[in-house]
Parts: structure tokens; sequence; C-alpha cells
């Protein structure tokens, strides 16, 4: 009878089996293949995104809206308040990193950052809209847009997800005035408010 040592042999020195070496090559394939699910790349958060977007849309609605009149939007926070921006627009969602300061810049133009190689400005809704600052830590996600040619980047709290709405589920803005009214689309019943990503980018490239 022939046992197998540390080696992967039997005591007679013929090979047999998987080798030690063979176990750390899967071992760390694995461990590579784990960490890219944690942990996917730009192109794969949109495929993910995206994933989510069309599974929503195909959930079943007790009120029966048509497809077309469902807007997908990334939801997120800014200031405590939940925003949305239609998903059409977004480029890609990554952690905020550097940050140049321009000086002489709109308020509101909180810096520029290099997002693979392009230089996008950041815009702080919470300066365009006067509410309330917290301090920006590594915790701060950018949310890439890109609209009529022009890209920029809007500061966010935290992202919470992708979400279908219907186009008719957007009230009015009583409550808001001036420049903020300006530059949303609309509220839900669920107080998430749509960003006007079209007004916002045009803004910002007249500036």
């Amino acid at each position: 009878m022939h046992f197998r040592n540390h080696a992967g042999q039997t005591h007679a020195g013929q090979a047999v089996g998987i080798t030690w070496t063979d176990l750390h090559r899967r071992l760390d394939a694995t461990q590579q293949e784990l960490a890219r699910r944690l942990n996917p790349d730009f192109a794969e958060q949109q495929k993910i995104l995206q994933a989510r977007a069309r599974s929503l849309a195909e959930t079943p609605r007790s009120d029966n809206v048509p497809r077309q009149s469902l807007l997908d939007t990334i939801e997120f926070t800014v200031a405590s308040e939940r925003y949305g921006v239609e998903m059409h627009f977004v480029r890609e969602i990554c952690a905020l990193q550097e940050l140049t300061t321009l000086p002489g810049a709109p308020n509101f133009i909180l810096g520029i950052t290099n997002l693979h190689g392009q230089i996008l400005s950041v815009v702080d809704i919470r300066r365009l809209f006067e509410l309330p600052e917290r301090g920006i830590t590594n915790l701060n996600k950018v949310i890439a847009l890109r609209a009529n040619d022009v890209d920029l980047g809007i500061l966010a709290d935290a992202v919470l997800g992708v979400r279908s709405i219907a186009s008719d589920e957007l009230g009015g803005l009583p409550t808001f005035t001036g420049i903020r009214k300006d530059y949303l689309k609309g509220i839900t019943k669920e107080a998430m408010v749509v960003l006007d990503v079209q007004r916002i980018v045009a803004s910002e490239s007249r500036e």
C-alpha cells in the first residue's frame, strides 16, 4: 500500500493526484476571483447597475405602468436628503480620491479630479442648493455624468442603488424656490428629489 507524502507523491516515488504547487495556484486564482467580485472595476460596476435596472424594470407592477413611462435612476444621499439622477446620464460611480481646488471657480464647483486620465469637474450640490455642509472623507462618492457631450461629477455622501420610478410619480416642487427649483425635475412620494442633469451640466459649462 502506498501513502502520499507532502510533495504529492507516493512513497514509491510516483507522482499522484495534485501537487502543492497546483493547490497554491488554484487557491491564488480563487482569491483573485473573489477579490474581483467583491471589488468590481468601473466597467463591471456599470454592468451590475444596468442589470439591476433591467431587473427592476421587468418586475411586475401592481398599477401596470408601461415600461416607457419609467425612469431608471441612481439614488444617493446628500446632507441627509435623497436625490436621484437618470441612469442613462451616469458613466460610472467611483470613490472620491485626489481633489484639486480651482481658485476663482464658482462656489458650487468643489474642484477637479482625474478620472482615467480625464479632468472632471466635481459639483457639490450642497453648495448649489445651500444645504448644510459636512466634512468630506474617503467614503464620499463621485457620480460621473455625461450630458450634451459635457462630463462632470456630482459629490454624494452615499450611493443607495438603482431605482425605477414612474414618470407621472414625480410631483411638483412647491416647497423649492430659486436656483434649487431650476435644477430639479420633481420629487417622488417617498421624498426622493430627481435632479435635472441637463440643466446642471449646461450651468457648469457656461461658467
